[in-house]
């Protein structure tokens, strides 16, 4: 019994002392807790990855650049393990990104980019760079809960001049094209 119960604790010792618990805690909590700013704020608009996906997202991204760093992985190892972050929730941004074929527009790019900057977030909370995940959650936060509300008043703004330039041009536009003067000399060859 005594070898199973020393094994159970070499299994869970993995964090060496209460100190060090606390730091992972802070780290994985304010992962997550910035996360859960971008996604309350998608959420709040109607966006379908909201609050638990930025959460876990940034909670995740955190818990890949720790494990690392407490395994002791060199500064090249580490980068790669950035790389594949990266690369990873680049997969999952292309699933949020849609087209539609009949309006050719394209949809989720904005929640392609928060998801691929909260993986960010998570990461900076993760590898110990606490004021640099709060600042860039803050930006974030900024960019997309107040310059939504400038970008749809410059969209209807522009919708309304093409709409007034369409009416004032007519329904068609016609032009006609004069053939250009021919220079030089025709007569020689």
């Amino acid at each position: 019994m005594d070898d199973l119960w020393k094994g159970v604790v070499e299994d869970f010792s993995d964090i060496p002392s209460i100190a060090e618990s606390l730091r992972f805690l802070v780290r994985l909590v304010l992962a997550a807790a910035l996360g859960g700013l971008l996604g309350f704020e998608r959420a709040r608009s109607g966006k379908s990855a909201g609050l638990r996906t930025h959460m876990l997202v940034a909670l995740g991204s955190a818990l890949f650049a720790m494990i690392p760093q407490q395994a002791g992985v060199t500064l090249t190892d580490m980068s790669r393990v950035v790389q594949g972050i990266v690369t990873g929730i680049g997969f999952i941004g292309a699933g949020a990104i849609l087209k539609q074929s009949e309006s050719q527009q394209v949809h989720g790019l904005t929640t392609a980019a928060g998801l691929w900057l909260t993986a960010a977030i998570g990461m900076s909370a993760g590898m110990g760079r606490e004021m640099t995940a709060i600042l860039g959650a803050v930006l974030a936060f900024v960019i997309l809960a107040a310059l939504q509300g400038v970008e749809s008043r410059v969209t209807r703004s522009l919708n309304q001049t093409a709409g007034a330039l369409e009416r004032a041009a007519g329904d068609t536009v016609r032009m006609k094209i004069e053939p250009l003067p021919r220079q030089g000399n025709e007569g020689s060859a």
